[in-house]
């Protein structure tokens, strides 16, 4: 069995699907709407936060930070993957793979990060609506969203640098449509090692710890807003929550069924359409869910549907 080490490794093969060639068609076909999908309604969302004045409150500026965030998260692999689909040889330089898992990580602990903050935001919106506007000045979240960005960033240094002095055996063929961590371990000479042990500490404390932000912020809202007087005030306050929380369900389960269940239930075909799932559909999802259950946002994109339509009709 051959043994490289990372800085001798030329590239690795991406396994992916084995499709049929009409499989591949539809397949490919899928993903691209996907894709353009997911950055047009991303940027749609960014431009009417941005063009609305009425929009121009700390939970918005989390959610146009985020949009951009699920643009760059989704741009690290998609168009790899639908390059892939359309070539023999499936192939990625070790220094691409490398960029291309630092960036993926990057983004998803961004995107926890955010997630947590946004919480936050919720919560001081509703359990100390007096105090709002003193607690989330323009200062404290524009510190906040820098820190999701400089904080996500440099915690996922440490696993990439270790990964890139890892020694590799065996054909450079990795079982996945990404460098993920998972796969690249499979091809690791030593199983157990420093590096694989850190990331799954980094994936608990990453995950669990603001999941658990998340759902003590969440505990404290519901409590606060049971104890209204008013069931329409209940109904305005939860539904300021609702949109928040289908997000955060939803990424978090597929990213606990990615990095913290057990190692002995890894299936990498199952893992394969899993990855799948966060990487290019909950990405898609994620603006849906946003818009069509916040009603400022749907009247600020129908009065920019109209304003367009009159334009049009001018033209």
């Amino acid at each position: 069995m051959e043994r490289y080490n990372a800085t001798t490794v030329i590239e690795f093969v991406l396994l992916g699907f084995h499709f049929s060639h009409l499989q591949q068609t539809l397949f490919f076909t899928g993903l691209l709407i996907m894709y353009i999908l997911t950055v047009m309604s991303n940027i749609i969302i960014i431009a009417v936060v941005k063009e609305n004045y009425h929009l121009h409150k700390p939970m918005y500026f989390f959610l146009a930070n985020f949009s951009f965030l699920e643009i760059c998260y989704i741009t690290t692999t998609l168009p790899k993957i639908l390059t892939d689909i359309l070539t023999k040889k499936k192939t990625i330089s070790a220094a691409g793979c490398f960029v291309q898992f630092y960036f993926l990580f990057y983004f998803a602990a961004a995107e926890h990060f955010f997630l947590m903050v946004m919480a936050y935001d919720r919560y001081v919106a509703i359990c100390s609506p007096l105090r709002y506007s003193n607690i989330m000045t323009e200062n404290v979240c524009i510190g906040m969203a820098l820190g999701c960005w400089v904080v996500g960033a440099l915690v996922v240094l440490l696993p990439v640098i270790s990964l890139s002095k890892m020694s590799f055996c065996g054909a450079l063929n990795i079982d996945h449509i990404v460098c993920d961590f998972l796969p690249l371990m499979k091809l690791a000479c030593i199983r157990g090692s420093v590096t694989e042990n850190s990331f799954l500490i980094f994936s608990w404390f990453i995950v669990l710890g603001c999941f658990s932000f998340i759902m003590t912020s969440y505990g404290h809202i519901i409590v606060t807003v049971l104890k209204m007087s008013s069931t329409i005030g209940q109904s305005k306050a939860f539904a300021t929550c609702v949109s928040h929380l289908s997000v955060v369900f939803m990424f978090y389960g597929t990213v606990t069924f990615m990095y913290i269940r057990p190692s002995a239930s890894y299936s990498y075909n199952l893992e394969k359409e899993v990855s799948l799932f966060y990487i290019a559909v909950t990405p898609l999802l994620n603006p849906m869910i946003y818009s069509l259950r916040n009603n400022e946002i749907r009247e600020a994109l129908a009065k920019a549907a109209m304003k367009c339509k009159g334009l049009d009709s001018r033209a």
